[in-house]
């Protein structure tokens, strides 16, 4: 009798940067469990992250169209069990996922999921009688989902996406790679997580004007007009917004020296990467857990605690606390601009 070798489903159809973050542990699972099939179902949307992981299989789900609803549910655990799963690890648990495992395990399938922390995260982010200590990371919290399948991961090492060749539109504005080339995604879903942006032009301007240097705007198709006030007419700063499409962001990226961003997904495509990669916090605290993979704390600039003391107010930055606007304020632009340069020389 033939055994069917594991089929493991990996469900994550959330936002970019929590997609990201499940990469180093997938890229361990497959290095350490070269005879597990993987797939990842998640949103078509983000399918590039995968494409260059070999033997990893990407799903679409369409959660909008045919996989809507509780008959879309049906569809989509229909259109995953015709692919021979025999495991699901639920990265995401959230009523979709939730039904989808159930269906799974009513059929005989093994099935585990992350356990987010949310009542710890709550503690954490609580105006009042706050617990202010650091969770478990989410990388942390996919290994235990894992474990929990019968892989126990080992990520003393790290894994890392290699880094990609430069898209040809993306040479034809920059020039071949020479100097240092700092990507800035200077702007988050949430204002509250959001460094101001006369601030950050004071950064770019003091980045701009060392020698050798050259500035990569990053943003979505919505935040072209306002990175375009952010180049400001210097010959060194480069806005990509609506010029390449994700795929070749991706790649793009992967060739920056340096990446800062806000607490956002950029941050995490970056650290993929092994990018060096630096982060602003504002109503979210990288204590929480999602602090960029395999990057040092001194990376993580956070606001003033001493000003400020009930941050973090929020786990994603959608909660506004009156009084906490100008929290990112005290994250001085001489100390981003001396966290920058003291990444390109190491």
């Amino acid at each position: 009798m033939s055994h069917r070798l594991p089929h493991i489903a990996i469900i994550r159809l959330s936002a970019m940067g929590d997609v990201a973050i499940t990469v180093p542990v997938i890229l361990a699972l497959m290095a350490q469990y070269p005879e597990v099939k993987i797939t990842v179902v998640s949103r078509q949307f983000l399918k590039p992250i995968f494409e260059n992981i070999p033997n990893v299989k990407f799903f679409s789900a369409h959660t909008h169209r045919e996989h809507k609803g509780l008959l879309g549910l049906f569809r989509l655990y229909r259109d995953l069990k015709s692919l021979q799963i025999t495991e699901i690890a639920d990265l995401h648990d959230v009523l979709r996922s939730k039904v989808l495992r159930f269906l799974f395990a009513l059929s005989g399938k093994k099935v585990a999921f992350t356990n987010k922390g949310k009542s710890e995260k709550r503690a954490l982010t609580s105006l009042t009688n706050k617990k202010f200590q650091p969770l478990k990371t989410m990388v942390e919290r996919h290994l235990e989902t894992f474990k929990n399948l019968g892989y126990t991961i080992n990520l003393e090492t790290p894994y890392f996406l290699k880094p990609v060749v430069i898209p040809t539109k993306a040479t034809e504005i920059l020039g071949d790679k020479t100097g240092k080339w700092i990507g800035i995604a200077p702007f988050a879903h949430y204002s509250g997580k959001t460094y101001p942006i006369e601030l950050m032009q004071k950064v770019i301007e003091e980045l701009s004007n060392k020698e050798g240097f050259k500035i990569l705007l990053f943003g979505g198709d919505s935040d072209f007009e306002r990175l375009e006030t952010l180049v400001n007419g210097k010959f060194n700063v480069y806005n990509f917004a609506r010029k390449i499409s994700f795929k070749e962001e991706l790649k793009l990226i992967s060739n920056l020296d340096v990446m800062l961003s806000m607490d956002s997904g950029n941050a995490h495509l970056a650290a993929l990467f092994g990018v060096k990669t630096i982060t602003l916090w504002g109503a979210t605290h990288p204590y929480a857990g999602f602090a960029p993979y395999n990057q040092p704390s001194e990376n993580c600039l956070v606001s003033d605690r001493e000003q400020y003391p009930l941050l973090p107010t929020s786990v994603y930055g959608n909660k506004k606390v009156a009084g906490y606007e100008d929290a990112m304020r005290t994250i001085p632009v001489e100390r981003i601009v001396s966290r920058v340069l003291s990444q390109l020389q190491d």
